[in-house]
């Protein structure tokens, strides 16, 4: 029955929408694992030479690439000739180490052969995490663009420790693509989009062409990562969708063995499943607060002060407040937590944890005598606050 329901609510195809991909000018697209590499783990390269050969045409058409790559870890199993991908963090920033250079040598031989210059960058997520950072790294994007240069992007898995997770890529690509404004993010994998189940495992699963919003029904729809050199599976690629969508970038997911994959997407061709931007997207400084920063603690409230804050666009005030966790400073980002537990929203608290944790419950007049001073009213502003959309956890 929940099934039908989907299908019925997103099947819909917004075909003329389709159409305007043709005027995308900057485009990121993600290649996993699954599509890079042969089940023993070593380069595909026929595969990654057509995909290349698609992103030098859609450049000297005169549109921006920037590719977000897997594979370094895989093609480090395959060059040490290991059987499987290793589960120690040692053991993978080793092949890290090893594939990096061979994934990165392959990218620059192909687009060489269309006269295209390509730039190596290895990306953390301390760099979204860190402000200053943040804006660092997208001056030195756009330069590479300014430059003609395609940037090739990995995340830095050689020195990585709880960045190396399921479906790291899949959400750095939506990170650069908010970064950078792109208009359209492409990931390629190893299947052909969003399904009602895993078709691999399910006859009666149903393609989802379009989806409008990301509703906890979608959500549930997600699945487990599926191959043994790969680390994502929908559930990553949701999360990328939810940080696309929100940033205001279309995302499509597409299988990469396709013929032409990405010339037909760009070129409006009924292609993969199509996320659609958010009418409601983030400003710069709230996507940031969203899906860049670190949250350094939690901030539980009842269920008057979530509903303010979801609802009517509130400042959170100490009067909502019922407990904090962490330790955090003022200035910090921190996640608000609703009496259901799930993070409804992330902020920039003006308070510390020891701060917040004496003046919650209490009235806004009360703050002064508490403190000793009154340095601000909110202990959260509503302009220093991205907010959870369309019943879905803001969590990423």
């Amino acid at each position: 029955m929940l099934c039908s329901i989907i299908i019925d609510a997103y099947k819909v195809e917004k075909v003329e929408a389709r159409s305007d991909f043709a005027g995308s000018r900057r485009i990121v697209v993600k290649v996993g694992s699954s599509t890079l590499a042969y089940p023993n783990g070593k380069l595909n390269l026929a595969c990654m030479e057509n995909l290349v050969r698609q992103m030098a045409d859609l450049k000297n058409q005169g549109r921006e690439i920037i590719l977000v790559t897997s594979g370094a870890i895989s093609a480090g199993i395959g060059k040490l000739g290991l059987e499987r991908r290793p589960k120690a963090i040692p053991a993978k920033q080793a092949c890290a180490a090893v594939g990096q250079g061979i994934l990165m040598h392959m990218y620059e031989k192909f687009f060489a052969e269309y006269g295209v210059t390509v730039g190596q960058v290895l990306l953390a997520r301390e760099d979204f995490a860190d402000r200053k950072r943040f804006n660092n790294a997208r001056n030195a994007l756009n330069a590479l663009l300014s430059y003609g240069v395609v940037p090739v992007i990995n995340e830095n898995d050689t020195v990585a420790v709880d960045e190396i997770k399921v479906g790291d890529n899949d959400l750095l690509s939506a990170l650069v693509a908010g970064l950078i404004n792109a208009d359209l993010l492409i990931l390629l994998s190893d299947i052909d989009g969003l399904y009602t189940a895993d078709p691999r495992e399910d006859l009666r699963a149903e393609f989802i062409p379009s989806v409008s919003e990301i509703t906890p029904e979608i959500e549930a729809l997600a699945g487990k990562a599926g191959t043994p050199f790969g680390t994502g599976g929908m559930v990553t690629k949701l999360h990328a969708a939810k940080v696309a969508t929100q940033s205001g970038t279309v995302m499509v997911i597409a299988r990469g063995a396709e013929q032409n994959v990405i010339r037909r997407i760009v070129a409006g061709e009924e292609t993969g499943t199509v996320f659609w931007a958010s009418q409601h997207r983030l400003e710069a400084k709230k996507r940031w607060i969203a899906f860049g920063a670190a949250a350094k603690g939690r901030i539980h409230v009842d269920e008057g002060a979530a509903r303010a804050l979801l609802e009517r666009g509130k400042s959170l005030l100490p009067s909502g407040v019922v407990r904090v966790e962490g330790d955090f400073r003022p200035g910090q980002t921190v996640s608000v937590i609703n009496p259901e537990g799930n993070e409804i929203a992330r902020g920039i608290v003006n308070f510390s944890a020891e701060e917040v944790a004496r003046i919650m419950g209490a009235k806004t007049a009360e703050i002064r005598a508490m403190l000793g001073r009154e340095r601000s009213h909110e202990v959260i502003h509503r302009n220093n606050m991205a907010v959870a959309q369309n019943g879905t956890s803001i969590k990423h």
